[in-house]
């Protein structure tokens, strides 16, 4: 298996794709934009593991500074290809933005995993991480 890498402009199809995969679909020219509005940003990192000509998986990581929680490090978002899970590829993701955690300064790492994506739930509890809390999430479309 490769090892992760910094996301590039040329790889917005495939993480388009996955993010298909994930359950939110959307078009690679959208995922360009998304794609540049990240990278102008320091605060946000994309990783990206390479396999065959297609990607493995990606993993998006924010660093969040909040009043009540100080300096912490998000992962956004976390997809490996269907074809290739339980190979090592999300671990490998998980462990790129944990370094990068690292390189920016910050002791804390968190994923927010939705309550019916039950699959995930011990891949994070494999790799060290503790449930906090369970929590609902309220959205409202400002039109």
């Amino acid at each position: 298996m490769n090892a992760p890498r910094p996301a590039r402009m040329a790889d917005a199809s495939e993480i388009a794709r996955l993010a298909g995969e994930l359950g939110y679909p959307v078009d690679a020219a959208t995922m360009v934009a998304r794609l540049e509005a990240l990278a102008a940003d320091p605060r946000q990192c994309v990783c990206v593991i390479d396999r065959e000509g297609a990607l493995g998986g990606w993993i998006a990581v924010a660093r969040r500074l909040s009043l009540e929680g100080g300096e912490r490090v998000e992962i956004t978002g976390l997809v490996v290809d269907s074809t290739v899970r339980r190979g090592g590829v999300g671990r490998s993701l998980a462990a790129a933005a944990e370094a990068w955690a690292r390189e920016q300064g910050v002791g804390l790492v968190l994923v927010r995993s939705n309550v019916q994506r039950r699959a995930s739930h011990p891949f994070y509890e494999g790799l060290g991480y503790v449930r906090n809390k369970s929590q609902h999430v309220y959205t409202r479309h400002l039109g």
